[in-house]
């Protein structure tokens, strides 16, 4: 048994997603974001490469000053469960680079959207965004109506990056590294303001998972 960290705020997941979550404005979604990119780019980074084998926003856990921990492991109350249950998620484990970049595109999408990455009325959320990302409608039609205030610049920088991500083709994905760099172009955030601020433990946690995924 390996014990983490307790991450009070539960997942990302929750917050997007179950309506009983506390709310995470534009700013918070920017940083969660980066955290998410430095924490692969470290994982990436290592010889041999460690790739999360199951990336979803259920796998971010958010932190008391709501910094986003990777996690393998799915600490799930039952209205989460439920509500994953419910989307048809595939939990089929990927163990190449270029699927952790997909994965990654698609966590940029729910954080922009408030969508679910998979749903039965709009099947999946990529599918459902591709007029938005190839211009076809308005972007800014496409954010999680329940943000009040978000910036459009940030918005046309953020889809062209999860446009790359999600490309059909994963040899023409970016690798993580360009991914964070086009990240911290937006966010002007470095790792130490982006990972959690009062947890000494995180890198080494981060160590311990991506040991026990390689």
């Amino acid at each position: 048994m390996i014990v983490f960290e307790y991450a009070p705020n539960g997942t990302l997941f929750e917050h997007l997603h179950i309506k009983e979550s506390e709310h995470l404005d534009w700013e918070v979604r920017l940083r969660i974001a980066m955290g998410i990119a430095y924490c692969l780019e470290h994982m990436h980074q290592l010889t041999p490469p460690v790739v999360h084998k199951k990336l979803h926003s259920s796998s971010i856990y958010l932190t008391e000053d709501y910094a986003g921990k990777i996690s393998d492991f799915g600490f799930w109350n039952e209205a989460t469960m439920a509500k994953m249950r419910s989307t048809g998620i595939d939990d089929t484990p990927s163990t190449d680079p270029e699927n952790n970049i997909y994965s990654f595109g698609v966590i940029l999408l729910e954080m922009i959207t408030g969508r679910l990455s998979n749903s039965l009325d709009d099947g999946p959320l990529v599918a459902w965004a591709l007029e938005f990302l190839e211009r076809k409608r308005p972007i800014k039609d496409m954010v999680d109506p329940t943000l009040k205030t978000f910036q459009e610049e940030d918005l046309e920088k953020l889809c062209e990056i999860v446009t790359s991500c999600v490309h059909s083709d994963p040899n023409q994905r970016p690798s993580i590294r360009e991914v964070t760099a086009q990240l911290r172009e937006i966010t002007l955030l470095p790792p130490d303001r982006a990972t959690p601020r009062l947890s000494p433990l995180w890198w080494a946690e981060l160590e311990i998972l991506s040991t026990e995924a390689s």
